[in-house]
């Protein structure tokens, strides 16, 4: 008869005699050995220096080494919720040695992300200037496009301007009927009970009524605001439109409707935005020079009956995503050619990505300290200004000037020279319709497209932590971080094979 059959020893009960060094319950080469390895490189100083500029007394702060360590393993393996990396430093092993064994509360690591935004923001480009030492970015070619990202609201807490100005009406009567219901009710009880009524005692749906009331108002005022001011700088844009036909034209009838036109759009303008410029013409930027959406108006400067506003994150706009609506941002992102690295990123919320061509080479060239060789952009990045403008910073730049279904191509023409009367957009159709232009915009798609499909598909990065413009750019500098850091980590794992 056969013998039974060992196992392999199993105590999971014994505890050690000496206790082993936490980095020998990860394998060699784990992303937590790199990543501890990468953020003692990280100049932390301007997280330091606000902790350690607060009193000295109190709770004891975690370390930011570690917290910072916390983050961005997180973000590197799709764990973006500080409830999920509170849970991870108990049942996770990595999370466990990142965290030296303590288990920060959600609270503070949400607060830490919170307060440090700029701190972590700042890592982007440290992080991409490890990179560069590596060797991954060679700037060669420049592929930059958008994807859109859900934010942290939902499209239903939206509201359009007409139904601001309907639900309040309707919402001030109701508030109206029930305080006046209230009052006889009060009156009544007074008579039998004798007088005296605490707040508490108003109705919760009254209380309900006032509160919606209250939100919608405020949400109405910055509306009508941001309203405003979009159709003061158009009536301002006008006016020095007019202005210069008024100086320019040969007819002196037409001169003088011109100038009369000039100075009433002008006027008008001022009783709009009294505090403005009449030179100020300029759309509203992002911090990174990116365009932000403007509110349709009407003429009157009132928001047009469309106009929304959303009230849990008032910054977020609804954009078109897959043939699906979300209530979101356009992110952006430049990627190098050579490792697909994310060498310029940014956010807005203008749905259309036609003004952000420039500002993001822009940004690429003072990341990198030079402009890419070659820089590619689809149909939406197009404006007549765009070629000449991204020229002037240094880069070759080929931009589709139509939409083309999928997997349509550039058909290849002769080098023949341009005609005199030829505009940027015939210009630049003609460029792509060479052999060289044909296969180098024929590149664009396998450059940049792929790292939106890493991020969004691979890490499940599909929704934001965080709300308003600034809090929602500094995050996706995290998430375009830490996909350079992963870039980072295979291609020295690769090397030391």
């Amino acid at each position: 008869m056969s013998s039974r059959k060992q196992y392999q020893p199993w105590s999971p009960t014994q505890p050690f005699l000496l206790p082993p060094s936490p980095l020998e319950w990860l394998p060699e080469g784990h992303l937590a050995h790199f990543i501890l390895d990468v953020v003692s490189e990280l100049d932390l100083s301007g997280i330091e220096g606000p902790i350690q500029a607060k009193d000295g007394r109190g709770t004891r702060p975690y370390n930011p080494a570690m917290m910072v360590a916390l983050l961005l393993y997180g973000y590197c393996v799709g764990v973006f919720s500080s409830r999920k990396i509170e849970r991870a430093s108990y049942e996770d092993v990595a999370f466990r040695v990142l965290a030296g064994g303590q288990h920060p509360d959600h609270s503070r690591i949400a607060a830490f992300r919170r307060d440090h935004l700029e701190a972590l923001r700042g890592f982007f480009v440290q992080v991409l200037m490890l990179c560069q030492n590596a060797g991954m970015v060679k700037l060669g070619h420049v592929a930059i496009d958008g994807t859109k990202v859900q934010g942290n609201a939902s499209k239903h807490k939206a509201m359009s301007y007409e139904r601001m100005l309907q639900t309040e009406l309707r919402l001030g009567e109701e508030v109206d009927a029930l305080l006046n219901r209230a009052s006889e009710v009060d009156s009544s009880e007074d008579v039998r009970y004798g007088e005296g009524c605490r707040e508490e005692d108003l109705p919760a749906e009254l209380r309900r009524r006032q509160q919606r009331l209250a939100r919608i108002r405020r949400a109405k005022a910055e509306l009508e605001a941001e309203a405003a001011l979009a159709r003061a700088r158009q009536l301002r844009e006008q006016a020095k439109r007019a202005k210069q036909r008024s100086e320019t034209h040969a007819d002196p009838v037409e001169c003088k409707r011109a100038d009369t036109v000039a100075t009433n759009r002008a006027k008008k303008a001022r009783e709009l935005n009294p505090n403005g410029s009449d030179d100020d013409i300029e759309p509203p930027m992002t911090g990174d020079g990116l365009p932000k959406h403007e509110p349709q108006t009407k003429t009157d400067g009132t928001p047009h009956d469309k106009a929304q506003m959303n009230f849990v994150d008032a910054d977020s706009r609804i954009m078109e995503s897959g043939g699906a609506f979300v209530q979101g941002y356009n992110c952006q992102a430049a990627v190098d050619e050579e490792h697909q690295i994310i060498v310029g990123q940014a956010v807005s919320n203008k749905s259309p990505d036609n003004g952000n061509l420039v500002p993001m080479v822009g940004q690429v060239k003072e990341n990198c300290h030079r402009a890419p060789e070659k820089t590619t952009a689809d149909a939406g990045y197009w404006t007549p200004e765009a070629p000449k403008r991204c020229e002037h910073l240094g880069t070759d730049v080929y931009i589709s000037t139509r939409r083309r279904r999928h997997g349509e191509q550039h058909g290849v023409t002769p080098n023949v020279p341009f005609p005199e009367n030829a505009d940027e957009r015939e210009k630049m159709r003609a460029k792509l319709h060479t052999k060289e232009g044909r296969n180098i915009y024929a590149r664009r798609k396998a450059v940049v497209e792929p790292v939106f499909g890493q991020i969004k598909e691979a890490r499940g990065f599909r929704r934001f932590s965080l709300r308003g413009q600034e809090a929602v750019g500094a995050e996706w500098s995290l998430v375009c971080m830490t996909h350079n850091l992963l870039k980072l980590f295979r291609f020295r794992s690769l090397q030391a094979a």
